[in-house]
């Protein structure tokens, strides 16, 4: 039974705490054949005041915001067609990469390359996976299905996709989308 202690400046909330026991969880579960149950996270709160390094007391830098939640708010503000909102989601230099295309960088391009392979596309999500990258960025998955219309207005639905961000400062810098669009559109 893994026991994981995580001794942490006071400053942090219940929601970061919450995240940081189920990404300590996960951790420990990548190496450690053990069931969630069976892994104990505790995390010690330690006031600034009791903590130095070179000498000088110091203070807890902010909580990184949930690289899931940007994503969902980003997905959600594409489906929406907030075009503003989702753009402000996204890091300078940000690119994306979809089938059959090359790396585009914005979300008008995107729309243009979109707009003759169907009216519009809906995803329903199977799930969200995160985890932290080598570099400074987080990594979210996402799957499940797509549903929509074809340009000729028939519908569609039951479409595999996966998609792939990049998030670094809280802000999205890549995404790159995988799916069976083109294969399920050449057999209708």
């Amino acid at each position: 039974m893994p026991i994981v202690e995580l001794h942490l400046l006071k400053g942090y909330g219940a929601e970061e705490k919450r995240r940081l026991h189920e990404a300590l969880t996960s951790a420990v579960r990548l190496v450690v054949p053990a069931g969630p149950d069976a892994i104990t996270v505790m995390i010690h709160e330690m006031a600034t005041e009791d903590y130095s390094r070179g000498g000088k007391h110091r203070s807890g830098a902010p909580a990184l915001p949930d690289p899931v939640d940007i994503v969902r708010r980003f997905l959600s503000a594409m489906e929406a067609r907030e075009i503003d909102k989702a753009e402000s989601m996204l890091a300078a230099g940000f690119s994306m990469r979809f089938p059959g295309t090359k790396p585009m960088s914005t979300l008008p391009e995107l729309l243009d390359w979109a707009r003759p392979r169907y009216r519009f596309v809906g995803k329903t999500y199977e799930g969200f996976d995160a985890l932290q990258g080598s570099d400074s960025a987080a990594i979210v998955y996402c799957r499940g299905s797509l549903s929509g219309e074809w340009p000729d207005g028939t519908a569609f639905s039951g479409i595999r996709f996966m998609d792939r961000f990049e998030i670094e400062a809280g802000r999205i810098t890549r995404q790159d989308v995988w799916n069976d669009i083109a294969e399920v559109r050449a057999q209708a």
